[in-house]
């Protein structure tokens, strides 16, 4: 029996309001996150790395990139309140855009914060690969057939999915490789499912993060 056109627009209308209510709760996943990793960052803490494992940081490559971000952010926050009150904007309006501003700069800490105390983790029975709140991808060692370091310095998008490749990149960069036996589910950001069998992502210390695995294979 061929489907009638009225039910196929209604399936995919179903569809599509599913598909946007998961965008909406990654988003507020990405909110709750980030709020989080600030209250971590201030406590000098670290999320998701325990005693037995090994913290490999990439914030160093994008933390003037971040900064100079959140800078800009603060100073068109006090350009925009000077100019609405130059021209005798209403009060309600001031106040109501110094709000999103502010909220802009909050989220822009977040994310710094998130970056800072969410690093990869290479523990003695999986890899984490993260990126900010926005990735986490947990890769069981016993899949993991090589780690290996590369310089590629032309990568597209901070995380991208190429065929069975997941790309972690910062400003453009990825300095090792993961090969696996089979391949992990990623969840990328606004929720879409994709198997990988290869990871490149970056670390501040590749070889910091070689020998990691070695030290933790042999203990």
């Amino acid at each position: 029996m061929t489907a009638q056109p009225g039910s196929r627009v209604a399936a995919e209308q179903v569809g599509g309001l599913r598909r946007l209510g998961v965008v909406l709760r990654r988003l507020a996943g990405f909110e709750g996150a980030g709020l989080v990793s600030l209250w971590l960052w201030v406590r000098r803490r670290r999320h998701g790395v325990p005693e037995s494992a090994t913290a490999v940081p990439y914030a160093g490559a994008v933390a003037s990139t971040m900064v100079m971000f959140l800078v800009v952010s603060i100073v068109e926050l006090v350009a925009v309140e000077l100019l609405l009150r130059a021209i005798g904007a209403p009060a309600w309006l001031r106040h109501a855009i110094l709000l999103l501003d502010a909220y802009g700069v909050l989220i822009a800490l977040a994310v710094i914060a998130a970056t800072v105390t969410r690093p990869h983790v290479i523990g003695p029975d999986e890899i984490r690969v993260r990126s900010a709140a926005f990735l986490d991808v947990r890769v069981p060692r016993r899949l993991v057939t090589e780690l290996r370091m590369v310089r590629n310095y032309n990568e597209q998008g901070t995380i991208l999915v190429d065929g069975d490749t997941l790309v972690v990149s910062a400003i453009s960069q990825t300095n090792l490789v993961m090969e696996l036996a089979e391949p992990v589910r990623v969840v990328r950001p606004l929720g879409r499912i994709a198997p990988v069998r290869t990871i490149r992502f970056f670390a501040d210390d590749p070889a910091a993060a070689m020998a990691a695995v070695t030290s933790s294979e042999s203990g």
